[in-house]
């Protein structure tokens, strides 16, 4: 295996258009990497220049020592899971799984125990003489894994490969990756717009927006301090409450009066907004101490919690719950924050300050 460097990647198309601004990372050896954000902001174009499918306008990428800007795709030594599974219709899942090898030129004897070594990892035993059209969506998936894991590549790198399963299924598959990635030490790059996968799967995540990376970190660290609003905005679900706030007393003011735990050494000297996550507020019957008067807009039951939209001073504030905690829409209650002390930012540059 082998880690990955990218520097000052920038890609521009022939019509203008420009996929990624300018993209440094750097992914550990064994790591597994995920790149995360919306649709347009570059992630799978980075990952079509690692693997060589896309020719970057400018920047370098290393694959281990490796220098590979000018490699064509067969000389990288990675191996690509695609969104779609890019299976031989006309073949059994043995001979999907035996084709890289025998393009090689691999010998017989090596490319049978490859692939059971991959069927057996990947659980893939009674489906190797089935066809693609006898497979379900999760049994193909796997297929296209194993496909790759023959290889013994240096890196792996997946291009949304879940993404048309449905959730049962996305789930298990997770866990098989992430169970497949600690049991080889593999290096994989896992590219998603799904905050789920990305917090589930990944050792360190990369956030990219307009083609450029806003914060790089473990899912913790991402979760709890994210570096920029879009950052703010875009992880957990529901997303942060970012309040419009100002230093007083001693403390943030929110609108309608919530009083937040201010960082220390803030300026005054600038537009704040504050971040708080739906858990770290919590709603009472009005008019209990240390609350601010709110009033219920909706309620969307989850089962093991409850996400109530509170209007507070005229801003609706999203707020987690547990399930045995029932306030109906409209009904009065008091609000307060409990949780730490919040991520400030500055809204004119929209970047975290404390």
């Amino acid at each position: 295996m082998a880690g990955i460097e990218v520097t000052s990647l920038h890609k521009r198309y022939p019509d203008g258009t420009v996929a990624v601004e300018h993209v440094d990372l750097s992914i550990g050896d064994g790591e597994l990497f995920v790149m995360l954000g919306p649709s347009g902001c570059g992630k799978t174009t980075t990952l079509r220049a690692m693997a060589g499918l896309e020719r970057q306008t400018s920047g370098d990428i290393h694959i281990g020592d490796t220098l590979v800007n000018d490699l064509p795709p067969a000389e990288r030594d990675i191996a690509m899971v695609f969104q779609f599974y890019a299976l031989y219709p006309h073949l059994k899942t043995r001979d999907n799984l035996a084709f890289p090898l025998r393009a090689e030129g691999r010998p017989k004897a090596e490319i049978r125990e490859r692939v059971e070594e991959a069927a057996r990892m990947m659980r893939l035993g009674p489906l190797l003489d089935r066809k693609p059209h006898r497979l379900s969506g999760g049994e193909q998936q796997r297929v296209a894994l194993a496909r790759a894991l023959v290889r013994r590549p240096q890196a792996f790198l997946m291009d949304e490969p879940l993404t048309n399963l449905d959730a049962e299924l996305r789930a298990d598959t997770r866990t098989e990756i992430k169970h497949l990635q600690a049991q080889l030490g593999a290096t994989m790059v896992y590219v998603t717009h799904d905050q789920v996968e990305a917090m589930s799967l990944g050792h360190r995540i990369a956030i990219l927006n307009k083609g450029r990376v806003e914060q790089v970190g473990t899912p913790l660290e991402v979760y709890d301090r994210p570096a920029s609003l879009f950052c703010a905005a875009f992880i957990g679900s529901p997303p942060m409450n970012l309040l419009e706030v100002e230093v007083a007393e001693g403390a943030l003011r929110a609108p309608g009066g919530l009083a937040l735990t201010p960082p220390p050494g803030l300026r005054r000297d600038r537009p704040l907004v504050a971040g708080v996550r739906p858990e770290a507020l919590e709603i009472t019957p009005a008019g209990a101490d240390g609350t601010v008067p709110g009033r219920v807009v909706s309620a969307e039951v989850l089962g093991d919690e409850i996400i109530y939209v509170v209007d507070s001073g005229g801003r609706d504030v999203r707020v987690r719950m547990p399930p045995t905690i029932r306030f109906g829409t409209e009904a009065p209650v008091g609000l307060r924050h409990t949780g730490g002390t919040p991520p400030v930012y500055d809204s004119s540059t929209e970047e975290l300050v404390a």
